[in-house]
């Protein structure tokens, strides 16, 4: 008669997973941080001065340098640009980030074509000093 010792059973090592949850932890922390929250401005405008606080809101924003160069998202020129703010649905705002250097005509001369592009609700940004 032969006997056979049976051998206690190995489990399989458990995985850990706390190094790999340590290394997307800190990928994702460094992806937040190098991020860009917004787009950056097409070009450096400083709007004109103002006496109130009253933030700006929500919308598209169009850029115009001191030059009255325009600008939307990634488009560039009055045509293009009067061309798709048609193709908005209407009563949308428009946020307007003109440069404190532009003419006041620059300004007054864009206001009727953005009418008849349909915008109908115009903000104007200005920095409160």
């Amino acid at each position: 008669m032969t006997f056979e010792l049976s051998r206690p059973k190995r489990r399989a090592p458990r995985e850990n997973f706390v190094p790999m949850i340590n290394v997307v932890f800190l990928l994702l922390i460094f992806f937040l941080m190098t991020a860009q929250v917004a787009p950056p401005e097409p070009f450096e405008v400083t709007p004109p001065d103002s006496a109130q606080d009253t933030p700006a809101g929500t919308g598209t924003t169009l850029f115009v340098s001191a030059k009255g160069d325009l600008a939307l998202n990634a488009l560039r020129g009055e045509a293009g640009i009067l061309a798709h703010l048609q193709s908005q649905e209407p009563g949308s705002e428009l946020i307007l980030r003109a440069d404190a250097r532009v003419a006041g005509e620059t300004i007054a001369a864009l206001m009727p074509k953005l009418a008849a592009a349909g915008v109908t609700r115009l903000k104007l940004i200005s920095s409160h000093r």
